[in-house]
């Protein structure tokens, strides 16, 4: 049994609270912006985005959230994202180093309130084929999670 307890240990349960902080903020701003979202969303890579959003045009944005450095310094498989949204940003909350932030993705400042886009992503686009099938995965999602809030003996 693991001697770590989030609850006695600041670090552990500091960086909960940030992430579900910041992923707060950062939906709220996608909502402003006219978008639903989904969180701990699982791509068919089997890559889990942190936040995706879908316009009602049909855009797919999708967020990766790091709060410490080392959180974004230990993460490798954020280009495995870029293949599934037209626009892939990071958000972090407000005193992250955002010099670390790669240039080729869009920028969020983020706190439990809401969000402020710092740098816009570039739009990279999505084949068709891949909208599609995003577009029906993320409604599936959305509709077994409500299914499961309406009965969650299912």
């Amino acid at each position: 049994m693991s001697d770590i307890n989030p609850r006695t240990t600041p670090e552990i349960g500091d960086a909960a609270a940030r992430t579900v902080e910041t992923t707060r903020g950062v939906c709220r701003q996608l909502v402003n912006m006219g978008y639903t979202v989904l969180t701990e969303f699982t791509l068919a890579n089997n890559r889990r985005a942190d936040v995706i959003g879908l316009s009602e045009k049909g855009d797919f944005v999708i967020v990766e959230v790091k709060v410490s450095v080392a959180d974004f310094r230990g993460d490798t498989k954020w280009p495995e994202y870029e293949d599934f949204c037209d626009r892939l940003y990071f958000a972090v909350p407000p005193e992250f180093p955002d010099e670390l932030i790669p240039q080729a993705t869009g920028l969020i400042i983020a706190d439990s309130w809401g969000a402020e886009e710092i740098r816009p992503a570039p739009d990279t686009g999505l084949h068709a084929s891949r909208r599609k099938a995003l577009t029906l995965r993320f409604a599936r999602s959305a509709a077994e999670r409500h299914q499961r809030l309406v009965d969650p003996r299912i």
